[in-house]
């Protein structure tokens, strides 16, 4: 049998850098002296660096010269980091953008970037000596201060200039290339520490680290997606992460998202692999409103959708109910007073660029400022001896067999699901799916409840909280007039 063909890529995957103008920057930035190796607590001493470098080197010991330690994270890990919302991702305006626009979110990017990487590497330092010493979670602790260490030259400066934006998004590039197996990386370190931490810290951990990925991430990826799709770069197609040229998207977020369009994706994904597993293909039905739009990061619900798609089909097969099909239900969320009160207004494009600007572009003040998606299965339920481990990463991870994984799909299933799951990551199997789609839906103000029937079937409620109004200002001769409205 043929297999299937993957799903769009998902959140914790990244493009390659296939005809990009932005190529990754090298590294051992001169920042990187003023960081501190975990457990040595010495300093690192970059080799030495080309004439180019030099400036932005000056830039940064400029920056961190008013410390009294020579190493910059406790500082930054001090400073709160800045809750992110949709509403803050879409606000420079819809593509393409201005040079001010653009370069008005680099600046925010940059804001916001350093803050969270450093509450990360002070995370990493808090583990045990041991747990830090492991060289998967060494890896990543490696990756954070690499990453900082390139954006703490920009740290004092103003990026102005578009060529400044340009070598500001390689940077960003780079940043989302180098974490792109995070969470796999991580889950094998844990697993190969698991004598040394408790289950409880390591949950604790991962559910903090990953909801701060997922920020992290997101602030690049969006900066990026504007980058390749504004006036002055045009060119989605070269974009090294996610551009989709589609008229309504801003960066990477859908404002006409309609999740019955996911779920027949994804449905027809895992329906494959069930397939391919079991020789079966289970079927769907999709109910309530299915015409619903609303505006979010499709990227984060097909990740949602694909991990609790897997779960009930799979459930529904080994019961033997697989002639009933799975019901999804989708219920827009009505309009409230919050919901009103919470317009985006953003600026027009700067220009037309086809489809970004067409006048097909559905009114944004129709979409529904959330939505409730329920998956109803006749899968047996869940057993009351596994239902209160679900959302713990450590239920299906701390095992004394690796390979003895409850509900893990193993064999061919399980490499096609970890691809599409992860960007070839094999998470797929160590109890990451559920929490972490736990956490994408919460990063926003949504969340995720379990029903179960035990004996009978299992409802699973997915609440996404949507940007809400989005206004776009008038496009005038004069951008002078162009005034922030409510």
């Amino acid at each position: 049998m043929r297999l299937p063909k993957r799903l769009p890529r998902l959140p914790d995957s990244s493009r390659g850098f296939v005809r990009s103008t932005i190529q990754p920057q090298r590294r051992g930035f001169a920042a990187s002296s003023i960081l501190k190796d975990p457990k040595s607590g010495h300093h690192h001493r970059p080799p030495h660096h080309h004439h180019q470098h030099q400036a932005q080197t000056r830039d940064a010991n400029r920056f961190v010269s008013h410390l009294e330690s020579g190493d910059v994270v406790p500082s930054l890990a001090k400073q709160p980091i800045h809750h992110l919302s949709l509403g803050d991702l879409v606000r420079h305006g819809r593509p393409p953008l201005s040079a001010d626009a653009l370069l008005a979110s680099a600046r925010f990017t940059l804001s916001l970037l350093p803050i969270r990487l450093a509450h990360r590497i002070q995370a990493l330092r808090n583990l045990p000596y041991i747990v830090v010493s492991n060289p998967n979670i060494n890896k990543i602790y490696n990756n954070y201060q690499h990453s900082l260490s390139t954006l703490l030259p920009w740290q004092g400066r103003t990026i102005s200039n578009l060529e400044d934006e340009i070598r500001f998004t390689e940077v960003l590039a780079e940043l989302v290339q180098t974490h792109t197996d995070t969470i796999p990386i991580l889950a094998r370190g844990f697993l190969e520490c698991r004598k040394y931490i408790s289950a409880a810290e390591v949950t604790q951990f991962l559910d903090q680290h990953l909801r701060a990925r997922i920020g992290t991430r997101l602030i690049a990826e969006q900066h990026i997606a504007l980058h390749f799709s504004s006036a002055a770069h045009f060119s989605p197609a070269t974009s090294p992460t996610p551009c989709p040229e589609k008229p309504g998207y801003i960066g990477v977020i859908d404002t006409a998202l309609r999740p019955a369009s996911v779920v027949d994706s994804c449905g027809g994904f895992v329906a494959d692999i069930c397939e391919l597993k079991y020789g079966v293909r289970p079927k769907w039905i999709i109910d309530g409103e299915p015409d619903t739009t609303f505006a979010f990061v499709p990227t984060h619900l097909e990740y949602i959708i694909t991990e609790l798609l897997k779960n009930a089909f799979r459930a529904t097969i080994e019961n033997g109910m697989n002639k009933s099909p799975i019901a999804v239900t989708i219920a827009p969320e009505p309009p409230s007073q919050k919901s009103l009160n919470d317009t985006v207004t953003i600026p027009p494009p700067s220009e037309d660029r086809g489809e970004f600007t067409r006048d097909a572009i559905a009114p944004l003040d129709d979409n529904a400022p959330g939505v409730t998606i329920r998956i109803r299965d006749r899968g047996g339920g869940i057993g009351p001896d596994v239902l209160p481990h679900i959302w713990s990463y450590s239920f299906t991870t701390f095992r004394e067999n690796d390979d003895d994984l409850p509900g893990a799909w193993n064999d061919d299933a399980l490499s096609v699901i970890s691809a599409a799951s992860s960007g070839s990551s094999s998470i797929a199997g160590l109890g990451y799916g559920l929490p972490l789609s736990r956490a994408y839906a919460e990063y926003f103000g949504g969340g995720i409840a379990v029903q179960s029937l035990h004996g009978w079937g299992t409802d699973v409620y997915v609440r996404l909280k949507g940007v809400g109004k989005i206004e776009q200002i008038p496009a005038t001769t004069n951008t002078d007039n162009h005034k922030k409205t409510s």
